[in-house]
This record gives C-alpha cells, structure tokens and sequence, in this order.
C-alpha cells in the first residue's frame, strides 16, 4: 500500500465511525422486565386518577364515529379475570384468558377488542412484536373500541412493524392514523418521518421531520439527528449543516451534538471546519475513546499539509492510552512523520506498525524509507521481512535485497 492509498484508507474507516445520526427506532427498546414495570407504575397512576377526571379525548378531530358498545354482560366475568391475571403479573394466564375471549363470537366486539388490546400488550411486554402486531389487527378489524383505544393500537402497530424492519406496511399504517384522527402531534409526525427514511424516501422524511420539529419548542435530540441524517443522504448539505451548528452552538459541552456537527462536515468536504470543532472537543478534554483520536488525525491527512498535527494527535492519544496501540494507529503515526519531512520519528513508527500488519507491505515501506536515508543494511533486514510475511508483488523487496553493500 502506498503512503497516499494508506491515508485514504485510514480517512474512510474514521468518517464512517463518526457518523453518530442515523435512523432512530420510535418503538421503545426497553426489555420486557423494563415494560413490565414501567405498566405497574402506570396502572398505579391510573388508580389514583380515577374518578376524579372524564376521560380525555386524545383525538377530537378523528373521521372515525365512535361506538357505543360496552362490555357485555355474559363476557364481563371473563373480562375481569383476565384483568386480574394481568394486575398480577400473570401474563401467561391472562394472555390465554385474552385468547379465549377472541375465540368466543358469542361476546360483542367491544369485548373482544379489548382482549385483543390486553393481548397485544402482554405480547410486547413479552419480546412478542409479531405476536403484538398481530392482535393489534384484530383489535383493530374488530372495530369495537374507543377512539382513544383504537388508534393508541393503530398507532402501536405502526411503531411495532417499524420496529420489525416491516417499513412499508408501518408507512401505510402511520399514514391511516394521521388521516383518520388528523393529528399534528409532532411525535406522531415523527413516526412518519422515520418510516420514510428508512425506506430512502430522504426528501419526504425531510420535510415531516421539519413540519415536527418546528411545531416543538424543545424538540428531541433524536428527532434533530434524524432530521440531519435525511438532510444529509438527500443532498440538501446546507440545510444539514445549517441545523447541525445551530444545535451544536445550543448545546457546546454535548459531545453528541458537536460530533454530529462533525458528520456533517465531513460529509460536505469541510475539513477545516471538522478539525476546529473536533480540537475545541480535545481541548475541553473530551476525547474520551479511541475513535475521538482517530477522527481528528483521519481529518488531518485527509487536509492539505496537516501532517504534523496529525502526528501530535496521533502521539497525544497513544500516550495517554486512549487510542488504540494498533497497526492503524501506528502506520497513520508514521505516514504523517513521513509527510510532514520527519523520516526519522517516522521509521521508528514504522517499526512498530510493521509486526501488526497482516501481511509484508508495512515491512516494504520500512525498507523503502530505510533506503532513502542511506541505512541500507538495515533496509535489507526490512525487506526480507516483508517477504517473509508475504507480499503481492516482492520486486521492489528483491532490488533492495540486490543493492551493494557499503
């Protein structure tokens, strides 16, 4: 590998590292244990909030004439077992309860939509999200809830199928909820955003993510971060930027801001600007991990004449142990000694790069520098154990081999 093919290597595998935004899953990623508790503390709130309040309507603008079915007589008993297994923690029981309900056309389809609706949960609580999606269609055919029930399922089945890399079909199902309640809810709003990035529909995820984020006085970082991301794989880069900055300049000491600032500099060329931000984050000491160094150095030689503070990055960060003592570190060390005219600093990087590499090439480029500076014996030594440890094409390691002694 040649010194200039080495630094582009060593860029590439640092910019893709630094690309902290991207799609953001709306369904929660909590674990069942996590759920679960989180549904007793809610079912606690519940309790205490009962009877002192009608009910809200969550969707006042909705298409959908909501019944006026209630739960039956005879499947009343069966509804409050179910429940009671539920309260209790008893999700295997009270999901069969639920199945059993279902199975019953005798009971109305308020009764069964609610079994449903209870099964669903048990089954997300669960790690179940087919399963979820599932009984949530049949809450949803069976027709006989709420509106507040009924499109808190439709709207759980969209987070669900995007969640299941199902994107298609949480598009069109995000898409009947925002019709049918004609919700501005940013964070319903959001949910379509994502689906249609994750379908590279960039420009449209664009301009909903937009739409959510400007009616949100204090809108998520998440939402922002996504937002950029469709900028960003749209080719609208300003718009990109021009939001990265803002957030960064809101939040200086929020290192996942200032880094995704950083993204999206890169991503438009602006090294400059990327190794700025990137120096104020070392400076305030919050180059905590190995690929906070190897950002900034890749940035450097991806720069014109920044080799030399490549090398002071690169130095910096072996020796606080940071960064990572690995044939990449080593072999971008000694390349930006090369660049920046300091052959000797750069031949003892390259004898420590040279025993990581997989194969002979770094072992070749030791011996090439070796022969530049008259060392020729030990040039020799590094070309033999770059044929030792293989190379593609060993002829220029057999003319180093070939030179006269001296």
């Amino acid at each position: 590998m040649t010194p200039t093919s080495t630094r582009r290597t060593v860029l590439a595998a640092a910019v893709a590292a630094v690309l902290a935004f991207g799609a953001i899953s709306q369904a929660s990623a909590q674990s069942a244990a996590e759920r679960a508790q989180q549904r007793r503390a809610e079912r606690e709130a519940a309790k205490a909030d009962k009877g002192e309040k009608k009910k809200e309507d969550a969707f006042p603008n909705a298409t959908r004439k909501e019944p006026s079915t209630k739960a039956s007589a005879k499947a009343t008993p069966k509804l409050q077992k179910m429940m009671k297994l539920y309260d209790a923690d008893k999700a295997a029981e009270a999901r069969a309860m639920a199945d059993e309900i279902l199975g019953n056309e005798s009971f109305n389809a308020y009764d069964r939509s609610f079994a449903a609706q209870i099964a669903a949960q048990i089954a997300y609580e669960s790690d179940d999200s087919n399963a979820a999606i599932a009984y949530l269609d049949k809450a949803l055919s069976l027709n006989g809830l709420d509106n507040n029930g009924h499109y808190n399922a439709m709207l759980m089945k969209a987070q669900l199928q995007l969640q299941e890399d199902k994107y298609p079909e949480g598009l069109a199902t995000i898409d009947q909820f925002l019709s049918e309640t004609k919700s501005q809810n940013p964070e319903h709003l959001v949910i379509k955003g994502n689906a249609l990035y994750r379908m590279e529909k960039y420009p449209e995820a664009a301009a909903v993510l937009k739409q959510a984020i400007d009616a949100t006085p204090e809108p998520r970082a998440d939402w922002q971060q996504l937002l950029m991301a469709a900028y960003a794989e749209s080719g609208q880069a300003d718009q990109a930027i021009a939001m990265a900055e803002k957030v960064a300049a809101k939040s200086p000491n929020d290192k996942r801001a200032q880094m995704n600032l950083v993204a999206v500099y890169l991503q438009s060329d602006k090294y400059d600007q990327a190794a700025a931000t990137l120096e104020k984050l070392r400076a305030a000491g919050q180059f905590t991990e190995d690929k906070d160094y190897r950002q900034l150095y890749a940035t450097y030689l991806n720069s014109e004449g920044k080799e030399k503070q490549a090398a002071v990055v690169i130095k910096e960060g072996l020796d606080k142990g940071i960064l990572k003592p690995d044939h990449q570190a080593y072999l971008a060390l000694a390349q930006s000694y090369y660049f920046s005219d300091q052959p000797i600093p750069a031949i003892d990087a390259y004898k420590k790069a040279a025993p990581l590499d997989d194969d002979g090439e770094t072992y070749l480029n030791l011996a090439r520098l070796l022969w530049q500076e008259d060392r020729i014996p030990e040039a020799k030594e590094a070309a033999k154990q770059a044929i030792a440890k293989g190379l593609k094409k060993p002829d220029d390691a057999k003319k180093i081999l070939a030179l006269p002694a001296k």
